[in-house]
């Protein structure tokens, strides 16, 4: 029989579908929704009718007309459980027959595939013979069958997915280890001035207690003043209770009279989250027993960077991340401004203050109660930007510091975020000196750089302030880097140079030698880390690793705990976080566009083996024909 198939019918299906998919998921609720709908469903009936039609001149007869019917089914069992019942009346099932509108809910989209999914195979199959003399019968069915069989494990894999979420039941595939002792929680367990006392709440034979006596090993070798015991809560309750434990699957770290606790459940399954974090836990808490929470003031007033993100939600602006850092050091934060005394002293409980990304200048007396307390021993942390630069100017005037107003640009080495020319200004330093300061991230140097947006180039004044601070310049740029004076984002020869320019510094002020009868001298140096450039602590770039160590060396430096300088370990699988457009498209890449590959793989790899085999079929008739 003469091959006179036409995807017509299968092309209308396929429209009718989409607009389906268009009115009920992407077009707004409406008139304009249920008339894409409604045309749809009339698509696919016409598609039905037209492969009838179509089937009775064909020898693949009624194949196609009955995947088009499931699939005119499945519309039937969709819009039965709420729009059709709504046109009539009635309530929707989902109210008055829950049982019966989970099934229809599981059972329509089931029938959908399995009517799609052949349809597709078919006319891949029809199409594979379009110069056939005839149709292969047995070729199309063997399509159609395929089709069904890849729909109805497709389906069953969705049951078991489906029962097993009904069921809350989960299987945990990921790469799994216990995180442990980092040098940084060794280091502050070697500096405890008193002993530290581990308690482990479990019963004998525990999997997760094990994992954790492993780890509290490592700390007991490292500190003579670690101790660790295993016991069980129900044999021991009034002990649990003094230590605030209820009941199994909690580890009690007790120093003298307080203690910290922290809840680590019993099953291995469920316990696997903490465990990965378990290095970070307990040197917080450690902390937070060794040392006294510890205040840590913000100066606010003059458009500085914020804890909390602003409205217009600029990236750039919010510090929240900045502040989750400063609390896992058991610091507190707050605001201080002209309501709260800065006009004139800074509080005598603050134990570093942070100046952030000023946009205008502060008041004199603001500026000099600053300066007094660092000259007094206090602790400054101070980001400054170059577009602003007169704002924070006295401050780093008093700190033996210039802020230049220009930005830095690097068009070799720079952070491509939006793949624009403005790029250019994300540098990338990594030249670290050695210092205190820097004691965790010099030692990676070029293998952990930094990123800056917008920095400006630190520089000593010419005249030292008195009393007159030393001032290391410890964070250089690559030498490519240029100061680019017009803002035309291009290095102009002759009126910009490139060279390795400072944007971090460290200064401290010794303590003078008091003489009798003096008052209020220093307890201890002063110090204030300084950096041109506010952004590389604000959210859109401390999530960067260097930036978050670098954050918390100089913390650490300035309030003097170097010792416990360091990075603890972390096994936790960071999570990928995409926008919401980035969302939508790998949405449909996963459910269209990933199948769709895949299918013309097969159909390539399938049309290249026919062809070659058309070759070799041709050959051994032409050596045939010879005489």
């Amino acid at each position: 029989m003469a091959l006179t198939h036409k995807p017509t019918p299968s092309l209308c299906y396929a429209a009718g579908l989409a607009a389906v998919y268009l009115g009920e998921r992407v077009l707004e609720p409406g008139r304009t929704g249920t008339t894409a709908a409604i045309v749809g469903v009339a698509a696919v009936a016409v598609a039905v009718v037209l492969g009838l039609r179509q089937g009775k001149r064909q020898a693949v007869g009624r194949v196609l007309p009955l995947l088009y019917g499931l699939g005119l089914l499945a519309l039937a069992l969709h819009f039965s459980r709420d729009t059709l019942p709504a046109l009539f009346g009635h309530r929707a099932l989902e109210v008055s027959s829950p049982k019966i509108d989970g099934a229809l809910s599981v059972l329509w989209p089931a029938v959908m595939l399995a009517s799609t999914l052949p349809v597709l195979l078919v006319e891949l199959a029809l199409a594979g013979m379009a110069r056939a003399p005839v149709v292969d019968s047995r070729r199309v069915h063997a399509a159609m069958r395929s089709g069904l069989g890849i729909s109805f494990a497709l389906i069953f894999c969705f049951a078991i997915a489906y029962v097993a979420a009904e069921r809350n039941i989960k299987a945990d595939l990921s790469f799994f280890r216990t995180a442990r002792a980092s040098v940084a929680t060794k280091k502050l367990v070697a500096a405890l001035d008193k002993p530290v006392e581990v308690t482990l709440f479990y019963p004998p034979g525990n999997e997760v207690a094990e994992e954790l006596a492993s780890y509290f090993a490592d700390l007991a070798r490292a500190s003579a003043k670690i101790t660790v015991n295993q016991i069980d809560q129900a044999v021991e309750p009034g002990r649990a209770k003094a230590l605030g434990v209820s009941s199994n699957g909690a580890v009690a770290i007790a120093r003298g009279t307080m203690h910290e606790q922290l809840q680590i459940p019993v099953k291995l399954e469920s316990a696997r989250p903490k465990l990965r974090t378990l290095d970070q836990d307990v040197h917080k808490r450690i902390l937070t027993l060794s040392r006294g929470k510890r205040i840590v003031y913000r100066v606010q007033g003059h458009e500085e960077k914020g804890f909390t993100p602003p409205r217009d939600g600029e990236p750039f602006a919010a510090l929240s991340h900045l502040r989750e850092l400063l609390q896992s050091q058991n610091l507190e934060t707050r605001d201080l401004g002209l309501a709260q005394g800065l006009g004139n002293e800074v509080p005598a409980d603050a134990a570093m203050v942070l100046l952030v990304g000023p946009q205008r200048p502060m008041l004199a007396e603001e500026t000099a109660a600053l300066l007094r307390y660092f000259q007094r021993g206090g602790r400054l942390l101070v980001a400054a930007d170059p577009d602003t630069a007169s704002a924070a100017a006295p401050v780093l005037k008093g700190l033996g510091l210039e802020l230049s107003e220009t930005a830095l640009a690097n068009d070799r080495i720079y952070w491509a975020r939006t793949h624009q020319k403005s790029d250019r200004t994300g540098i990338a330093p990594a030249t670290y000196a050695t210092h205190a300061a820097l004691a965790t991230l010099a030692p990676f140097g070029a293998q952990m750089p930094i990123v800056m947006s917008g920095a400006g180039a630190l520089t000593k004044v010419s005249v030292l302030p008195s009393p007159a601070p030393t001032v290391d310049l410890i964070i250089h740029t690559d030498p490519s880097t240029w100061d680019d004076k017009n803002g035309n984002l291009e290095f102009d020869q002759g009126s910009e140079q490139r060279k390795a320019y400072a944007v971090a510094a460290a200064v401290t002020l010794r303590k003078a030698k008091a003489t009798p009868g003096e008052k209020d001298q220093p307890s201890e140096e002063g110090r204030a880390f300084v950096l041109g450039d506010s952004d590389a602590l604000s959210d859109l770039i401390i999530i960067n690793r260097a930036n978050a160590i670098l954050t918390l060396d100089a913390v650490r430096w300035l309030l003097g705990e170097t010792e416990v300088s360091g990075i603890t370990n972390n096994e936790e699988d960071m999570p990928v976080r995409h926008t919401r457009k980035q969302d939508v498209v790998w949405f449909y890449s996963s459910v269209f566009l990933a199948p769709i590959l895949v299918l013309l793989a097969g159909w390539a790899v399938t049309h290249k083996r026919r062809k070659r085999d058309k070759a070799e079929d041709s050959r051994e008739d032409s050596r045939e024909v010879k005489p």
